[in-house]
C-alpha cells in the first residue's frame, strides 16, 4: 500500500511527518509526501493554492492508496469547495472533518482516526496504532467500552457519519452539510469550544433535523470544554437534553477526540452499536 502524507489544514512540525513516516515504513508501507506537506504560511501549511494542490496530487496519482492528512487545525474551509470527488480512502480527524464530509458524498469511507503526531510518539503497543494497524490491514474494528450514566440504551446497525462538532457547523447550508433525512449514526467530538457554543451548535443540528433522523449518537472527548456553572448543566447534560425527544441509543465518553486514547472508526463504514447497562459494543468496518 503506497500512504501519501499531506498537510490540507495546520503547519506541522517536520520532526513529525519524518516519525510517522518512519513507522509506516516500519509496518512495509509506502510513505511519500505532497510537495507542500511541510510548508507554512502563517498558520496554514502553505498558501490555500498549495495545499489544494496536494490533495488534488495525492486524489489523482494512480499510485497513491490512501491519503494520511499529517494534523488538523484549521485550513480546509477555505479550499473544501474546490476539493474534486474524493475516491480513495483518507485518515484524519479534527479539521479533517470536512474532509470525510465531502467523501460522504460519494459514500467513499474514511478513517477518523490519529494522524502523523500520534503516529510517531506513540508507543508501538498503545491501543490507538495496534487499532490502526488492524484498520489499515482491512481488519473489522471491534471495541467495548465502559458504560457511562448518561448513556441512552439500544442498538443501531448503520453508516457513521460526523466528527468534530465545530467543523459541522461550519458546514452547514452547504453542499457538504450533515443530511436532515439519513439514517446514519452521528460521531461528534470537539477541543475548546465555550459550554454555550456547544449548545447552539447542539440546537442548530436538532432545529435542521439533523438529530431527529439519525439512527445513534455517539458522543467523543469534548476536551478543555469546561462546564459552564451558569449553564446548570454539564456539558455531557446539555448534549443529551439536545437529543432527549429521541429514542435511539447515545453512547457518551467515546474514546475518540482530541486526545491520545483516539480510536480509529471508518466514517461512512457500515457499524453495529449496542449499548448495553453493562457496557457498549461497537463494530466498525468498510
Amino acid at each position: 500500500m503506497h500512504i501519501r502524507i499531506i498537510s490540507p489544514s495546520g503547519v506541522i512540525d517536520p520532526s513529525f511527518i519524518d516519525g510517522a513516516a518512519a513507522r509506516l515504513r516500519a509496518w512495509e508501507y509506502i510513505v511519500s509526501e505532497g510537495a507542500h506537506a511541510r510548508d507554512a504560511w502563517g498558520r496554514f501549511a502553505g498558501t490555500d493554492e498549495h495545499r489544494l494542490a496536494d490533495i488534488v496530487d495525492a486524489i489523482n496519482d494512480p499510485e497513491v492508496d490512501l491519503i494520511l492528512c499529517s494534523r488538523g487545525g484549521y485550513g480546509l474551509q477555505r479550499i473544501i469547495d474546490r476539493v474534486p470527488p474524493i475516491t480513495k480512502p483518507l485518515i484524519g480527524f479534527s479539521d479533517i472533518t470536512a474532509l470525510h464530509q465531502a467523501a460522504g458524498l460519494n459514500a467513499q469511507p474514511t478513517l477518523h482516526a490519529i494522524m502523523c503526531k500520534h503516529i510517531a510518539t506513540l508507543p508501538e503497543d498503545s491501543e490507538p496504532i495496534l487499532a490502526l494497524r488492524k484498520a489499515l490491514a482491512g481488519e473489522t474494528l471491534n471495541y467495548r467500552w465502559q458504560s457511562h450514566p448518561l448513556n441512552r440504551l439500544g442498538k443501531a446497525c448503520a453508516p457513521i457519519i460526523g466528527g468534530n462538532l465545530s467543523v459541522l457547523y461550519g458546514l452547514q447550508a452547504t453542499p457538504y452539510s450533515l443530511p436532515a433525512a439519513q439514517r446514519s449514526i452521528l460521531l461528534i467530538e470537539d477541543i475548546a469550544e465555550r459550554h454555550y457554543h456547544i449548545d447552539r451548535m447542539m440546537r442548530n443540528l436538532r432545529m435542521s433535523g439533523v438529530l431527529a433522523n439519525i439512527s445513534g449518537l455517539i458522543v467523543g472527548q469534548f476536551s478543555d470544554c469546561d462546564d459552564d456553572p451558569l449553564m446548570s448543566q454539564t456539558v455531557y447534560q446539555t448534549i443529551k437534553e439536545a437529543v432527549a425527544d429521541y429514542d435511539y441509543p447515545v453512547i457518551f465518553n467515546a474514546p475518540v477526540g482530541h486526545v491520545e486514547r483516539n480510536l480509529p472508526l471508518w466514517i461512512h463504514g457500515h457499524t453495529t452499536i449496542d449499548c448495553r447497562p453493562e457496557g457498549v459494543l461497537l463494530t466498525n468496518g468498510i
